[in-house]
Formats: structure tokens, sequence, C-alpha cells
């Protein structure tokens, strides 16, 4: 698995080391990833997923994965993510008919 949020899309940047004589090195900024278990309201399960603590601030932030899924462009999310949010969109096309033929 790569070093790569998976909601973010944020990974790993190249740069140099700098000394106090100007000698540069190269080196890796490795993004802040942890593993979690993010809850889904409107489907019901929690999913594991490898995201940066920013992403996970952002999720408390705009209110759970549903509310920042919404959001997110197709772009920055992995192939689990992008599944997530499709069966979300599923879910909110269901409910209403659900409801109207209660």
């Amino acid at each position: 698995m790569a070093r790569r949020c998976e909601l973010t899309g944020k990974a790993v940047l190249v740069g140099n080391n700098v000394s106090h004589a100007n000698n540069r090195t190269k080196r890796r900024y490795l993004p802040n990833l942890v593993e979690v278990s993010v809850p889904s309201e409107a489907l019901g399960k929690s999913f594991k997923l490898k995201i940066s603590a920013n992403a996970l601030r952002t999720l408390d932030h705009v209110g759970g994965l549903d509310a920042f899924l919404g959001k997110a462009r197709d772009a920055a999310l992995s192939p689990m993510a992008k599944r997530i949010k499709r069966d979300l969109a599923k879910a909110k096309k269901a409910a209403p008919e659900a409801a109207a033929a209660a």
C-alpha cells in the first residue's frame, strides 16, 4: 500500500536537507498517516481507512465520513473511498423511495 491518504490524496514529498555548509542531501517528507475505523451513519457500518491526521480533523469538522465524501472530488479518493461514496449515493437515492412507499 502506498503512503497516501485515502481521502485527501496527500502523499510523500521530496526535498533536501540543507546543512550549515549548504550541502544538500535528498530526503522524503512522509505524511502523518493513521489507520482508523470511520463510521458511516447512512450505511450503518464502519470502514477501516488509512488517512492523514489532517483528514481526520477535517472529518470531525465537516460532520463525518458521509458529509466529507459528499463534497470530495473523485480524483483525490482511493478506489475504496470511491466505492464507499458510490454506495452512499445509492443509499441516499433509495431512502426517499422507501419513505414514499411506506
